[in-house]
């Protein structure tokens, strides 16, 4: 069983299990939503909300919805509507450290100020999107 909060306390959940690796989005959506960095995101199943109260939604897409704190705006979740498919936050898990780099997507939309490191794949927004279907 894994733990994350918000940066507020205010959104505490668990999960039964996640990745061990992330994606970085680097989508103009997701940049905007995390402040212009990436959103590292990982699969997680079992995701239960301790309380619900200060857990916002925002539905970004026709496909997704995003969910929030809406005491400290802390970016959560990004979840696939018709799969239910829940993609956390990485940064929000108490225990983060594990989680390695799995893949970039979008990666002809980063800006040209930083670069991750290591040998990854890399998806360009078409082939992200073809992925998707």
């Amino acid at each position: 069983m894994l733990t994350g909060r918000c940066l507020c306390g205010a959104v505490v959940f668990s999960a039964e299990e996640a990745a061990p690796e992330f994606t970085a989005c680097h989508c103009g959506m997701c940049r905007r939503w995390s402040g212009g960095s990436p959103l590292f995101t990982t699969h997680a199943k079992g995701v239960t909300f301790v309380s619900e109260e200060k857990l916002g939604r925002y539905e970004s897409s026709d496909w997704a919805e995003r969910g929030f704190c809406t005491v400290c705006g802390t970016p959560l979740y990004y979840r696939f509507k018709q799969s239910g498919a829940m993609m956390m936050s990485v940064g929000v898990f108490d225990e983060a450290s594990a989680f390695r780099i799995k893949r970039e997507i979008f990666v002809d939309r980063k800006p040209d100020g930083y670069a991750l490191a290591g040998e990854h794949p890399r998806w360009t927004e078409a082939e992200t999107l073809a992925r998707m279907k």
